[in-house]
């Protein structure tokens, strides 16, 4: 699977709420909000779904795999969503060991699972 979800019985606001706690302490930070309902409605299109993306990164990491690979820009950030999906709140991620295999590189692969386990950690920890 290239994704990574889990259910909270906490309602979007706290979970996003949680999620942010929770990213600062496994060394994340949320660069960017971005409430995809408001920003449709804006725009002239009715979507009333609670559905929300984080872009969260890790300065000190996001520095070391730009480094070693250029490539690995057009991933970063990492996207953490937190969404209603039928009256159950989900918190999902896309897995950076899925995306970091496209630039074929082992020693980046290594690298691409520890930041999955702090994000996956964080995210449990959240729910």
């Amino acid at each position: 699977m290239f994704h990574y979800t889990v259910e909270t019985a906490k309602n979007v606001p706290d979970a996003i709420e949680s999620v942010e706690q929770q990213l600062k302490a496994n060394g994340f930070g949320v660069l960017w909000h971005m409430d995809i309902a408001q920003k449709l409605q804006e725009k002239g299109v009715d979507f009333d779904q609670a559905y929300h993306v984080l872009e969260v990164c890790n300065p000190v990491e996001a520095k070391s795999v730009l480094t070693q690979n250029l490539l690995v820009g057009y991933f970063l950030p990492c996207k953490v969503v937190v969404y209603d999906d039928h009256g159950h709140t989900k918190i999902g991620l896309t897995k950076p060991t899925t995306l970091i295999n496209l630039v074929e590189d082992k020693e980046l692969e290594k690298k691409a699972q520890e930041i999955e386990e702090k994000l996956i950690k964080a995210i449990n920890g959240a729910a």
